[in-house]
């Protein structure tokens, strides 16, 4: 058995151990607080770095950019005609694609259907609705000849009544799903690309068609920021077209609100100034800007 001198003793190595261990994880605790502010510092100065790294301008940089100030109009740009309206539409359901009756390059109205799933099951859902509103009215109108008759008070005609309008809101959700069996096209246009078939089964999400819209082409270009005091809304331009090798009178539209630090330019988009069958959306060319005219009338294309 231990003495009664030993078991004082316990007690006391006990205590010497918990000073002990609190010392040491302080220590450790310090150290570990002692290297945070150092990673938060270097986190810092990355920061920083990352917002100091656009570059200086070259001497080749700044050349050219003298020319571009002494003579601007003789300045061609590349540039990219897109469609003013395009959009990918995609499936609103869960279901099997019954029917696909566009293929790519097909011309569209808006409001003509691009696809039609299997709506068995949603129409099926219509159909019950409407049983429970028929149902819902008949006992309203029940309620309503015996409140006549003071056999039913004002309290049953009114739940009455809520179920009607109960039975409505659920034939209303169920026509809506069902509408959304039917894709229709929201503008008119041509289909630039399918990305499903006929019978496939899909998720809600999935991508069908990628619709672009008719009418004029819009041209996005990017210009020397030294031009911005120069440039204004309606601006008549020079577009010439790699892939007709003709020119096209253009008119800008737009301004970007922001500059490209690294380029040292600024985004413009111009309209043209008529519709062109021969243009397609994703040709490439130049443009330039007509400074010297405020205004001018569109012209007809012309060989290069």
């Amino acid at each position: 058995m231990l003495s009664e001198r030993s078991l004082l003793r316990v007690p006391a190595m006990i205590m010497l151990a918990l000073l002990v261990v609190p010392a040491s994880l302080s220590v450790q605790a310090q150290e570990r607080l002692g290297e945070a502010p150092a990673g938060m510092q270097i986190q810092t100065e990355t920061a920083g770095q990352a917002e100091a790294e656009v570059p200086e301008p070259t001497p080749e940089m700044e050349r050219r950019m003298e020319q571009v100030r002494e003579n601007p109009e003789a300045l061609r740009m590349r540039m990219l005609l897109a469609p003013q309206q395009e959009a990918t539409l995609s499936s609103r359901m869960e279901g099997t694609l019954e029917e696909l009756p566009v293929e790519l390059g097909d011309s569209v109205a808006e409001g003509d259907v691009l696809a039609r799933f299997d709506c068995r099951v949603q129409q099926a859902r219509v159909n019950a609705a409407n049983t429970e509103i028929s149902v819902a009215r008949l006992n309203y109108d029940a309620k309503r000849s015996l409140r006549r008759l003071d056999a039913v008070g004002d309290h049953e005609v009114a739940l009455a009544q809520a179920e009607v309008e109960k039975a409505q809101s659920a034939l209303n959700l169920a026509a809506v799903e069902r509408d959304q069996c039917t894709l229709k096209a929201p503008f008119s246009g041509r289909i630039a690309k399918v990305h499903v078939k006929s019978y496939q089964t899909m998720g809600s999400g999935t991508p069908i068609v990628d619709l672009v819209g008719d009418g004029a082409l819009k041209v996005r270009l990017n210009a020397p920021s030294v031009l911005l005091p120069r440039l204004q809304v309606g601006q008549p331009l020079d577009i010439v077209v790699n892939e007709t090798e003709q020119h096209y009178g253009a008119t800008l539209s737009a301004i970007s609100a922001r500059i490209d630090a690294v380029a040292q330019t600024v985004a413009l988009e111009a309209t043209l100034d008529a519709s062109h069958e021969e243009l397609r959306p994703g040709m490439t060319g130049s443009a330039q800007v007509r400074f010297e005219t405020a205004a001018q009338t569109p012209a007809e294309p012309t060989k290069e």
